[in-house]
């Protein structure tokens, strides 16, 4: 299934960092799909995250399929140590983004590791619960 996105006019770019949890995950829920795109709700702000090869987008999931900010440029190298954040570019296409990224990686991580939960409960398979019943 192909879904598209409309990109606006790069409006800014901002350095910021991830922390290294939150990029590790993304690159680990992203590295078993094998190429495909991770598409991520985060229900708590009415998103859609979009993980691809090169970029993350943010997409409000109330309005038009416009990109409203995208972190472009992840630069994991230039960490000294594994646990360290991780640079990378924020590029706002609409106003609204600013205020957006305020909230945006926490909620971003807490989707993230739902999206993780799930997956683990799936490849759990069947449990079986007995039941002490009394005669």
């Amino acid at each position: 299934m192909e879904v598209r996105f409309f990109r606006g006019e790069e409006l800014q770019r901002e350095p910021h960092q991830l922390p290294a949890a939150l990029y590790k995950l993304v690159h680990l829920l992203f590295t078993r799909l094998e190429g495909e795109s991770l598409f991520v709700p985060i229900r708590s702000m009415q998103y859609l995250a979009v993980i691809d090869n090169e970029e993350i987008v943010f997409v409000d999931g109330q309005g038009p399929r416009s990109i409203e900010l995208a972190w472009q440029r992840f630069r994991p190298q230039e960490r000294a140590g594994l646990h360290e954040p991780v640079p990378y570019d924020c590029v706002f296409y609409e106003e609204k983004g600013r205020q957006t990224m305020k909230r945006l990686q926490g909620e971003f991580f807490n989707a993230l590791r739902l999206l993780e939960e799930r997956r683990l409960r799936a490849e759990g398979g069947a449990s079986i619960t007995s039941l002490n019943r009394e005669s």
